[in-house]
Parts: structure tokens; C-alpha cells; sequence
């Protein structure tokens, strides 16, 4: 089963409101503030003409469950969060056969966008200011290189920049069941300071649609930034 942007929230990839940034070995260059409207689903327009609040690294591994990583880009737009994606070889394997997005499509909705063997890129480096990074999904094979230092492509060596400069590095581990070894590789790089966050559903919101659990799941990850994503449920106590 494809899955689809809901067209009440959103953004409508082939609406033509992004316009991809790709960033080669000699040049960065980003584009100047574009209006970017869309619904939130009660009647209410959002925008981002005013410069952007953040600066997160957005990396797709080849793991299952590749529409946390378009979901994430998504919800980050809406945010007015600038995102410099990076999607591993095996990641764009998993989009096409998961979703119903190319890979191109999704590469439209980042700002930047870093192919996966540029090592020279920007996010390689330390002196690349950010406010952090998040995997999504993080396969067992990307989570044993981030653990190891193991920078063998630009998600990688991205994620142990972050770490390095003890910035937020979240990492939606998708595995199960989980062997000694991705234990050991989760409690070692969380000794690191990353944030282990698997992307466990939650029922006490009464999702509706798979669509509901991504959110939930999504908007529960951002908020390790301190990002708050319009109208997701929280437990309200009973």
C-alpha cells in the first residue's frame, strides 16, 4: 500500500511551492525566502516568508519505514525549519518500494539536498552550525557505523559530526527483535548523548489511519528539538 500526503495537511509535493537545492563538491547555494502555503486542516494558512528557526540534518537510511524520513521533512517544512538531506543508496531503494513518492519528490522537499557519497559536503564538517540531526528510519547497519565512527557515507559521517560537537542526534532505530548487538549499539551511542528513539506507536490518541501513527510518531520525535507539530494528541490523564 502506497502511502500518500493527507491533502488537509500535507504539503502538496506537486504543487511546485519547493524548490529543491542540490549541493555539489564545489558550491553550496541555498534559495532566497519562497512563500510556502499550505492547509493545516482548519481553514488557517501557514507560511514561511520569515528566515527559518532552525537548521536540522535530515538523513533516510535504506531501514524499513522510509515515510518517517518524507513525514519528518514534511512536518519540518511546515515548521519553517531549514533541512539539509542526506538519503543513503539503500534508502532510495526502500522509497520507491514503500511509497508511492520518487525520490526526486522527496528531494523537493528539503532545502538542501547532499548526495549520500559527497564527503566534501558541508554537513561533514563541525564548522557546519546546526541544531542537530535525525535519522529517519535508522537501519541496524547506519545505527553499528554511527556507533563505531564508521563514516563510510555522508549520513554517517553527518551523525558523528553531531555527536563530536554534542549536538541532538535522534535516531528512529527501526529493528526488531533486537540482538545483543543493536542493544549494545543503542546503550553505547545513548551513553553518547543520541537519543534512541524507535518509532513505537502509541494507541491513547485513537489513531484513525497508519497516516495517525506516523504523525503521532513523527511529532513525538521533534519534540527532542523542542519543535512543537500543530495538533498532535498528547496524553491528557484520565
Amino acid at each position: 500500500m502506497g502511502l500518500t500526503p493527507p491533502t488537509t495537511f500535507w504539503v502538496n509535493r506537486r504543487a511546485g511551492y519547493l524548490r529543491p537545492v542540490i549541493c555539489n563538491r564545489s558550491a553550496i547555494v541555498t534559495h532566497n525566502s519562497v512563500s510556502l502555503p499550505w492547509s493545516l486542516g482548519d481553514g488557517t494558512l501557514g507560511h514561511a516568508s520569515t528566515p527559518p528557526l532552525m537548521k536540522i540534518i535530515v538523513g533516510i537510511s535504506g531501514a524499513s519505514g522510509a515515510i518517517f524520513g518524507i513525514r519528518t521533512l514534511q512536518a519540518l517544512t511546515l515548521l519553517n525549519i531549514e533541512t539539509h538531506l542526506v538519503i543513503s543508496r539503500w534508502a532510495r531503494a526502500t522509497i520507491a518500494h514503500e511509497t508511492s513518492f520518487t525520490v526526486e519528490q522527496v528531494e523537493s522537499l528539503a532545502t538542501v539536498v547532499h548526495p549520500s557519497e559527497n564527503q566534501a559536503a558541508p554537513v561533514s564538517s563541525g564548522s557546519f552550525k546546526n541544531d542537530g540531526m535525525i535519522v529517519a528510519p535508522c537501519s541496524a547497519k547506519s545505527l553499528a557505523a554511527i556507533r563505531t565512527g564508521y563514516s563510510d557515507n555522508l549520513l554517517t559521517r553527518a551523525a558523528d559530526v553531531t555527536l563530536k560537537e554534542r549536538r541532538k542526534l535522534v535516531l528512529l532505530v527501526r529493528e526488531s527483535p533486537l540482538s545483543e548487538i543493536h542493544l549494545e549499539n543503542m546503550l553505547a551511542l545513548t551513553r553518547m548523548g543520541a537519543v534512541i528513539f524507535p518509532p513505537v506507536p502509541a494507541f491513547y490518541n485513537h489513531p484513525h489511519t497508519l497516516d495517525d501513527v506516523v504523525y503521532h510518531i513523527v511529532g513525538r520525535a521533534l519534540d527532542q528539538f523542542g519543535l512543537e507539530l500543530p495538533g498532535m494528541s498528547r496524553w491528557p490523564g484520565l
